[in-house]
């Protein structure tokens, strides 16, 4: 079954009245969106920033929303919901000053934000055109953002069970002979014949590259008894992305990985069961690390244990230490803790999870253990 490209357009009206509210109770008079994840949140546009100014504007007084966007570029709306929604279209042709068209859409004496994905290319010209420097949308679309809807929480479902699927199938390519390289265009396949639009991102970290926590792939060669971190994601229809990391052995672990893996996947598990409403970013991120550092490990554990997921592979909130932010239904994450042996191997257990009114629900269900392929 092919899945739709965007939500029904009642989801993104609902977004931008909600994003008006919490702008207008802020003091804000508009929000100025182009296009990134914000503006795929809001209308549905996942397209990217060019040199073109296109910019969704959204008043806090009660009137209609507005799109600026270049003639030449409207194409780029067709499948959006911007048509349904009523918002107010402004086309522009080369040779027009399009910050100005926008500055015309802004009700009079207010102060504007902006998302954070709008590059300095627009924000500058923009600025000049306000007379003053915008502050950014972020502590409004954060919130929205971050609490997913049940369209939203379905299509992450989707995404958990496609990369589910794809790792499922590793022992069809990960052997010993083979490179980095070649497992990851097996990989990059089976993402697409899975059910992903496309791979975000592809870790094959084996032996030593595993205690890179950010590498990629090499042409290294594969080596009996190697210990193998897979890293790998992607969007799903309508966008929502997948993130799931399992490490595997090619063959037979030695005793002490075997015993030190054994720790991380404890500390993942206390991870995850200390996930509900009420607990803090930071508290999560505690229970994980601590566990590693009763075990004497803490030290080869270098990352957070986790980030926020969904049109943005990584977004608020992020498990860390030092955000108290407060986890709330809905919200969703990474848990992943890794240990990394520099110059030997490393490790790491990703999981997504829901926050749920009574806990949370994981969203990546693949065998958690060290799993031996020969």
């Amino acid at each position: 079954m092919t899945e739709p490209a965007r939500f029904p357009s009642s989801v993104y009206a609902d977004r931008i009245a909600r994003a008006a509210q919490l702008a207008a109770r802020a003091g804000i008079s508009a929000l100025l969106i182009t296009p990134g994840p914000d503006l795929h949140y809001l209308v549905g546009v996942p397209s990217e920033t060019h040199e073109r100014l296109t910019c969704l504007v959204i008043p806090t007084n009660g009137t209609r929303a507005s799109i600026v966007v270049p003639t030449l570029e409207i194409a780029t709306l067709r499948d959006s919901a911007a048509g349904e929604l009523g918002l107010e279209l402004h086309t522009w042709n080369d040779g027009e000053n399009a910050y100005e068209i926008v500055r015309g859409l802004i009700p009079e004496d207010g102060h504007v934000v902006v998302t954070e994905a709008m590059p300095a290319l627009h924000l500058i010209p923009l600025a000049a055109a306000l007379g003053e420097l915008p502050q950014l949308a972020t502590p409004m679309i954060r919130e929205l953002r971050m609490i997913k809807d049940q369209a939203e929480i379905a299509a992450l479902r989707r995404a958990g069970d496609a990369i589910d699927r794809v790792h499922a199938r590793m022992g069809e390519w990960l052997r010993a002979g083979r490179t980095e390289a070649d497992v990851a265009a097996d990989i990059e396949a089976a993402l697409i014949e899975e059910g992903h639009t496309s791979a975000a991102f592809i870790i094959v970290g084996a032996g030593p590259n595993g205690a890179d926590p950010h590498h990629e792939v090499s042409d290294r060669v594969i080596e009996p008894n190697d210990i193998v971190v897979i890293d790998i994601g992607g969007p799903v229809a309508p966008g929502y992305n997948s993130d799931s990391t399992r490490t595997y052995c090619v063959g037979t672990p030695a005793p002490e990985i075997a015993e030190q893996y054994a720790l991380l996947e404890k500390a993942q598990a206390a991870g995850v069961a200390a996930v509900r409403p009420g607990a803090t970013a930071e508290e999560i991120d505690a229970v994980t690390r601590d566990v590693l550092t009763e075990a004497g490990l803490g030290e080869f554990f270098l990352h957070r244990t986790g980030h926020g997921i969904g049109l943005s592979v990584h977004e608020e909130p992020y498990i860390v230490a030092g955000n108290d932010l407060e986890l709330r239904p809905g919200m969703t994450f990474s848990v992943e803790p890794g240990i990394y042996f520099s110059g030997r191997w490393g490790a790491r257990i990703e999981d997504i999870v829901l926050v749920t009114p009574e806990g949370c629900e994981t969203l990546n269900n693949q065998p958690r253990g060290l799993r031996s392929l020969q």
